[in-house]
């Protein structure tokens, strides 16, 4: 089946209003979101997506995690969907762009074809993946990941938040628990439209970022106990600091990363100290440690090298030392043929593109493990994201958006008769 034409287009205009209603629920306190997952802000975005949906003359369905399945009809009613679409939940001090972009992209899809009354052979389905940041319920991408195999259902119905409460009861409580088993869904191929969330694209002045593979990650947490004590009356040589022991172990986090430079990072970004006292030395340091690289080899030795470094420093000062992966998953290569869908459609919309490694992980990652799978990236601004302050340019999510059409529409087959 021959690709669509370099006129089709989706309407920027539209998709840059959506995104910027989108916004108006769980706004932030410095012009981003809060709209973190199974809030009730989360409730509102998901009833607002469903509503346009709808409108679109899609149908709705919904698994038992919340994942959200909008689907437009094809022709030929055996041939598996094409899946498109990313998640609607956002970090607590947020952009309106970040997971967002990739579901009304593919909402914008499915009102662009409307228009140009253009039918395709697969169903296309627009998807929101649930607890996608994993911020409020760790690990990150749980929902994809119990989708794709990764993680039990029970399991990740036991997640908890800060608070105690449950993922499956706050699922409950919100009311987005459908019936539909999860995983049950087979695709002929999925696309994710992201922001890069890095400075690359924008720094080298092209459009397109064409996403070959994504870096694996590892997240360790590290729990270093020591001993209360008050910061004025205890001798220097007679105090175990946690907190002094986990400064000394993240310096050698640093020192492992940079050691694999340039494509290994590494740092903590989740730390707690306690008891957080002004005159009382730290009793217990709490702090999770993330390594990413595109080489599984790389990641195991930055663990094993900062579990050893960790042992020996806690041991010199007294300390005791426990480890526990909280959430990762290997490298990943995306669908070479989807792939090619990207880069392809790039070139025909003449689009400046480049390819690129994903830094952060997606729920394409854990997708890909069930259907071919690629990834298109847009710039953001200073390659700023996590962050309220991130942005980008309309015209950049409208080319995004077109490279992500033409490649589900290519792969989705249109009907000309």
């Amino acid at each position: 089946m021959s690709a669509p034409g370099e006129n089709l287009r989706v309407n920027g205009d539209r998709l840059w209003d959506s995104l910027n209603e989108m916004a108006q629920i769980g706004p932030g306190v410095a012009g981003g979101n809060n709209r973190q997952t199974l809030t009730d802000e989360d409730g509102e975005g998901r009833a607002l997506f469903q509503s346009w949906c709808e409108a679109a003359g899609c149908s709705i369905g919904v698994d038992q995690l919340g994942n959200m399945f909008a689907r437009r009809e094809g022709t030929d009613p055996d041939a598996l969907p094409v899946y498109v679409g990313s998640h609607l939940d956002t970090q607590p001090t947020g952009g309106k762009y970040d997971g967002v972009l990739g579901v009304l992209g593919g909402l914008e899809i499915a009102r662009t074809l409307n228009d140009l009354g253009i039918k395709t052979k697969h169903p296309i389905v627009v998807t929101n993946w649930t607890n996608e940041e994993g911020t409020r319920f760790a690990p990150a991408m749980l929902a994809s990941g119990v989708f794709a195999g990764v993680h039990t259902q029970a399991w990740a119905e036991m997640r908890e938040d800060a608070e105690g409460k449950t993922f499956g009861d706050e699922l409950d409580r919100i009311g987005w628990r459908g019936e539909e088993e999860v995983g049950a869904r087979r695709m002929h191929a999925f696309f994710e439209l992201h922001i890069e969330q890095g400075p690359i694209l924008e720094a080298e002045g092209k459009d397109i970022g064409v996403v070959t593979h994504g870096q694996g990650l590892n997240w360790t947490q590290v729990t270093i106990t020591g001993k209360d004590a008050h910061t004025g009356s205890t001798p220097m040589p007679m105090r175990r600091n946690a907190g002094l022991a986990m400064a000394r172990v993240l310096e050698k986090v640093e020192e492992i990363a940079l050691s694999h430079a340039p494509d290994a990072v590494g740092a903590a970004g989740h730390i707690d100290i306690f008891p957080n006292s002004r005159n009382v030395i730290p009793g217990k340091a709490v702090f999770t440690v993330d390594f990413r690289s595109p080489q599984l080899s790389v990641i195991e030795d930055m663990v094993a090298r900062m579990k050893a470094a960790a042992t020996e420093i806690c041991a010199g000062m007294g300390c005791d030392v426990a480890f526990e992966t909280v959430g990762g998953f290997d490298p990943v290569e995306f669908d070479s043929g989807c792939v090619e869908a990207v880069r392809g459609a790039a070139e025909r919309l003449g689009y400046s593109h480049r390819d690129l490694v994903s830094g952060a992980g997606h729920d394409a990652c854990w997708i890909n493990r069930v259907a071919p799978t690629a990834m298109v990236m847009c710039p953001c601004v200073g390659g700023l994201s996590h962050n309220e302050a991130e942005e980008i340019s309309k015209g950049w999510a409208a080319a995004g958006t077109d490279v992500l059409m033409h490649a589900v529409v290519e792969t989705a087959g249109i009907v000309t008769q």
